[in-house]
């Protein structure tokens, strides 16, 4: 398939061809939502955590006698029955990442590519280069009407270009290996640099 090159000015800048093979697939639901899902439970910190019988801060002395009182048989405070003593059972700090085959996820990358193109929401422009002045490329952008959307440059981003869009609100910058689904699939607009373009048919075929 074929797309229009533009320049951050709105210009035209020649054509393009998207491999069918990268930007011309079938977009399978159930394949974004697995990638999705692995990415989402590898950033999981999975760092909270309850205070079991034998971290509270209680005496272990045995609360009463065990005969004699008509009450329950206890020992001490700790126990989870009573207020403020320890949980049972309660999350521990652990990983809530799983695997997924290399295969799989170049497999969702591709998935997610192809839904933005069958979208109409891939656009192709000749570079992402600025001075690192925010004002200048938020009137740029807000011109071509890019909401939110993401800018995947080349092996290297821009580093004028990343310094002026780290401060407008909805627009985010990654090099082609940073390309990944849950970032392409949040956003509204998918940005390719040619040179992004050329990085990603070459990672993903």
């Amino acid at each position: 398939m074929k797309l229009d090159v533009i320049t951050l000015d709105g210009g035209s800048a020649g054509e393009v061809e998207l491999g069918d093979d990268v930007f011309g697939l079938e977009p399978r639901a159930d394949i974004l939502h697995r990638v999705v899902r692995w990415q989402r439970n590898n950033a999981q910190q999975g760092t909270h955590k309850v205070k079991t019988r034998s971290e509270t801060s209680y005496s272990t002395k045995k609360i009463y006698r065990q005969k004699g009182t008509g009450g329950a048989r206890h020992g001490d405070r700790n126990a989870p029955i009573f207020r403020k003593g320890g949980i049972y059972k309660g999350p521990v700090p652990r990983s809530h990442g799983h695997e997924l085959t290399k295969k799989f996820r170049k497999l969702g990358l591709k998935h997610a590519l192809s839904s933005k193109a069958q979208a109409g929401q891939i656009v192709v422009i000749e570079t992402a280069e600025a001075e690192g002045k925010t004002a200048a490329l938020a009137k740029q952008v807000k011109e071509l009407g890019w909401k939110r959307a993401l800018v995947i440059d080349g092996a290297e981003v821009n580093e004028g270009f990343a310094r002026a869009a780290a401060n407008i609100e909805g627009l985010d910058v990654l090099p082609s290996m940073g390309a990944n689904v849950y970032d392409i699939l949040k956003r509204d607009t998918l940005v390719l640099t040619k040179a992004a373009v050329e990085a990603l048919e070459a990672r993903l075929k």
